[in-house]
């Protein structure tokens, strides 16, 4: 059938896709020389991620797959539109990077069996609906599709409505943070909030924290601030190409790195284990951005914290995430927090 399908981050979603696609592919059902399985995401880091987890899944199996992305040089283009044309088992490709190829050479999609969209409200956000629509032309068959989206914006609905055929629905506690994350709410003018930031960061020996900032400009004011403050601190957001970001990432995962402050680039498709912290920096312009941005602790059953900076026009737009989550957030006493930060001036 095909699936209409949203969940709560960190629940496992890839894997649920990946180890049917992996089970039937090895059982030699399908045509091994041509494509069987599309999997569409937005950015490359997710397309990394996805292509990390099949060399795990698929490690003892006579499976192949390619990711296909945007950054790379002339000749990384010639490897990827040549393993399309060889017939690999799987592709992961983001959808711009993925059309150019099948307007530039004849690819065979004949005998696609599986499409998937993960994340489907993100494609659609970043501009890729005419893509996509596209790249369902060029399959030129009804195979099984996938659809996944952690919200359904009107646009999703037209999406699904196009390209699915009446399709089973799974909903799992979408609009919800995980039960294992404590939630806090820091009510703190703008000018103080860099100094409760390394004041928490410093009374609670933060290890693993993301620090999320509304706009590329904040990122890059606050990294520099945390950097003076002698904080093992790495920034990551759209001006910095793809070969940068995947290596701050790797740096964060490995323990390089102990506060990564990013835009929402990493709230949402980017699995990073063992995250301790949390902090909205800048309140989330959406409810569900809030879900997304805190659910990156707490992952698969863990523990883990969220505080939110919350200035005083930003109190409506708190309050409406409380009513999206249906939950009252503790608030936290920021004069107890800064009085012991002595060393940590308010800018």
């Amino acid at each position: 059938k095909d699936l209409l399908a949203s969940a709560q981050t960190g629940t496992g979603k890839t894997a649920a896709y990946l180890l049917p696609i992996l089970e039937k592919i090895s059982s030699g059902a399908l045509d091994a020389s041509k494509v069987n399985a599309l999997i569409l995401v937005p950015t490359r880091e997710l397309a990394q991620q996805v292509d990390q987890l099949l060399s795990g899944f698929a490690y003892y199996l006579n499976v192949t797959w390619i990711p296909i992305f945007g950054g790379g040089d002339g000749v990384a283009f010639s490897q990827q539109q040549k393993a399309l044309k060889a017939g690999c088992d799987i592709v992961v490709a983001t959808p711009g990077r993925l059309i150019s190829i099948l307007r530039t050479y004849d690819i065979d999609l004949s005998a696609l069996d599986m499409l998937v969209l993960d994340e489907a409200d993100r494609m659609l956000d970043i501009g890729f609906y005419d893509d996509i629509m596209e790249i369902v032309k060029y399959i030129n068959h009804k195979c099984q599709t996938l659809l996944f989206s952690a919200t359904y914006p009107k646009t999703v609905e037209k999406l699904a409505l196009n390209i699915l055929r009446n399709p089973a629905q799974v909903k799992i506690s979408v609009s919800k943070p995980a039960e294992g994350i404590a939630q806090y709410i820091c009510l703190v003018n703008d000018n103080q909030k860099s100094a409760l930031l390394c004041a928490l960061a410093k009374s609670q020996s933060w290890k693993r924290a993301i620090i999320f900032a509304s706009s590329k400009i904040s990122v890059k004011n606050l990294y520099k601030q945390l950097l003076r403050r002698k904080i093992k601190v790495a920034q990551i957001h759209s001006d910095l190409d793809n070969d940068t970001r995947s290596d701050v990432i790797l740096n964060f995962k490995n323990g390089k790195v102990d506060m990564l402050v990013a835009t929402d680039v990493v709230a949402r498709g980017i699995d990073i284990d063992n995250v301790d912290v949390v902090v909205n920096y800048d309140v989330p312009s959406h409810p569900e951005d809030y879900v997304h941005r805190v659910g990156r602790t707490a992952r698969a059953g863990a523990t883990g914290v969220a505080f939110t900076f919350v200035n005083e026009k930003d109190k409506l737009r708190m309050a409406k995430i409380e009513s999206f989550i249906d939950k009252e957030i503790t608030r936290a006493s920021v004069v107890d927090v800064l009085k012991d930060a002595v060393d940590l001036p308010v800018d």
